[in-house]
């Protein structure tokens, strides 16, 4: 999922573990991501959790996408500032998930993500798996 993601790739989002249902990717906080108040822009804080939560939910290899999510911020975060995210799957129900994503910096959190997944029904003008 992560070695096909321009997106993730161009802010130096790397993977640190990955499991069924589980992920920990991580990002350094760069002085072109902060916002006019001086502290890291959340678009980016939640694109580092979106794709925690994108690796964790396509591990059981089903196309499977976000259907909902929400993020609070919890403390702001600098320039300089290594994120890591841990996605964790709570439930998977049908073609459906929910999963809680944690946003550290060191020991301190610093935002909570929840997403529900969905996974696509595979469709004859699908491309093999992988094949994107």
């Amino acid at each position: 999922m992560l070695a096909n993601d321009p997106a993730s790739q161009a802010l130096g989002i790397r993977a640190l573990e990955l499991g069924d249902g589980t992920a920990r990717v991580a990002m350094v906080v760069t002085e072109r991501m902060i916002n006019g108040h001086g502290i890291g822009h959340g678009g980016y804080v939640f694109l580092l959790a979106d794709t925690a939560f994108a690796c964790a939910c396509n591990r059981h290899g089903a196309v499977t996408v976000a259907a909902q999510a929400e993020i609070d911020f919890l403390a702001p975060v600098r320039a300089g500032d290594e994120l890591v995210a841990e996605a964790v799957e709570r439930v998977r129900f049908g073609r459906s998930g929910i999963y809680d994503i944690t946003v550290r910096r060191g020991d301190e959190v610093v935002a909570e993500f929840r997403g529900r997944s969905r996974t696509l029904r595979p469709s004859a003008a699908d491309p093999a798996p992988g094949g994107r």
